[in-house]
């Protein structure tokens, strides 16, 4: 084992388990200790689902970038498995960034990452070639392939990028290998090229897939592409994207698109477009087809805008978490998402009051409380008597809340931690359209010790957020303007 492995594995081992419970998500991925950015190759080996994900272990700031490890059998509850690559060769000296993973037919994990080493000119500053690399695996341990890096600028197009080229995500078509990449293209715009390969260590390009031309976002990075429910499905993270009204608010953003492949061209044609996440803190999402068929995602909870602006963490130990695992589909040609199912196996106590009317008041429940739940609320609008705002506070104590506030006159939610112990106003709120159905809204919000996702509308519409209250600040409550009519279920989670 090289010793740049050894001894973040050594580190994690020894001050992983010292990290205080209470620092850690109660169901949300965490890094055993340190820095966690993108999940990468998240995937299904042996009958299990692995995810892998950006790590500096050393500290709460990004560093050179290792591969974390972490597996699970239901979405839920994640075992932590040793580092499994840290940047210790020439061709990744300076980080192994993000990639994909998939199970060989011979029983092997490949995985698929960008390998980044300095670039030998006089550049200022610096500059850093990236190109992709693999190494196979156990599912434990994982050795480099001694003929890395597997593309490099010989194998670019004309006009493509050295220096922005990462991100692989890899799947098995038939029998071959697929991968898609991004790249910075001659237009300094983000675009996505197509690979394959015969045994998974041999490529070639087969086209340039999309491209952005300045209309999505400038450079993109980690996609993913996949079929489901009759549809082909392209994701992408986005750097420096500009808003549409109420849409791609968040500078570094997510963009799912529905389309399909071009047999001949090998380009990707789009059809719509739409945000993955109107919340603060979505980034980076990966997916995969779970054993049964359903389609699984998770992605960072967090935004390079914010957090690199502030350096404000909710842990002295930790800094960064995943999502909650979603399930995927497509309904009236729009993305649908929801936590995955095997969540409500961890159900607890359970807290139902219905048809509670609110006038002009605040109020709370004294059975309704805690920042570990699951809770849906179920607003009945009367648009012969319309109330003018409905807020539910959540992480709330006399100097802390997170807000969700819905309109139905603007038909707006706007979710916003402004009061949650964020050092300064820096990015707090976001805002975005929904549409009631049959006169009702549904508003299911997840709550962990330092995040709250919401879901519209069984899943038409997910937002995102980190929280910084402390854990004390656990009072739910609920406020109208003018006469609402609610239902509210809340679920304890019952996770140690």
């Amino acid at each position: 084992m090289e010793e740049k492995l050894a001894r973040a594995r050594e580190f994690e081992q020894k001050y992983g388990n010292k990290v205080p419970l209470s620092e850690r998500a109660a169901y949300h991925v965490t890094a055993p200790v340190g820095w966690l950015n993108d999940p990468n190759g998240f995937s299904v080996y042996k009958g299990e689902y692995h995810l892998f994900f950006q790590y500096h272990p050393y500290s709460t700031k990004w560093g050179p970038m290792h591969w974390g490890h972490a597996k699970t059998e239901d979405f839920i509850r994640w075992e932590f498995l040793p580092v499994a690559m840290a940047p210790d060769q020439p061709f990744d000296i300076d980080g192994c960034f993000s990639g994909g993973a998939v199970e060989m037919p011979d029983g092997r994990q490949l995985i698929c990452y960008t390998g980044v080493k300095p670039a030998q000119d006089e550049f200022v500053p610096p500059r850093h070639i990236q190109h992709q690399c693999v190494a196979v695996g156990d599912g434990v341990n994982y050795v480099k392939y001694e003929g890395n890096p597997v593309l490099s600028a010989k194998d670019l197009p004309e006009g493509c990028s050295i220096y922005d080229f990462r991100d692989p995500k890899v799947w098995i078509e038939g029998d071959e290998y697929r991968m898609v990449v991004s790249n910075r293209l001659s237009d300094g715009y983000g675009g996505l090229l197509l690979f394959k390969s015969s045994d998974g260590f041999h490529w070639s390009f087969v086209s340039i897939l999309m491209e952005s031309r300045g209309e999505i976002g400038r450079m993109w990075e980690c996609p993913d592409f996949f079929c489901m429910d009759g549809e082909e499905v392209l994701m992408v993270s986005t750097m420096e994207m500009m808003p549409k009204d109420l849409e791609y608010h968040a500078g570094y953003g997510n963009v799912c698109m529905l389309g399909h492949l071009d047999s001949v061209t090998g380009r990707f044609l789009k059809k719509t477009m739409q945000p993955i996440d109107y919340g603060l803190d979505f980034y980076a999402m990966q997916t995969l087809e779970s054993l049964d068929g359903r389609r699984i995602m998770i992605a960072w909870m967090q935004n390079w805008a914010t957090v690199s602006a502030s350096g404000h963490h909710v842990s002295s130990h930790l800094a960064g978490e995943m999502t909650v695992p979603r399930e995927l589909m497509i309904r009236d040609g729009r993305l649908i998402q929801n936590p995955v199912r095997e969540l409500k196996n961890y159900y607890g106590k359970c807290s139902a009051h219905r048809q509670v009317t609110l006038d002009s008041a605040k109020m709370s429940f004294r059975d309704i409380s805690g920042r570990i739940l699951d809770m849906t609320v179920t607003l009945h609008t009367d648009h012969e008597d319309p109330f003018q705002a409905f807020r539910i506070y959540v992480a709330e104590d006399r100097d802390n809340a997170v807000t969700i506030r819905y309109k139905p006159a603007k038909g707006t939610i706007r979710i916003d931690r402004s009061r949650c112990s964020y050092p300064f106003d820096i990015v707090n709120a976001r805002e975005f359209n929904v549409k009631e159905k049959d006169n009702t809204l549904t508003l299911r919000i997840l709550l962990d010790r330092h995040s709250v996702e919401l879901f519209v509308n069984d899943g038409e519409q997910a937002a995102s957020s980190m929280i910084y209250a402390p854990a004390c600040a656990d009072g739910i409550s609920f406020e109208a303007e003018g006469r609402a009519v609610f239902d509210v279920e809340a679920h304890e989670l019952k996770l140690n």
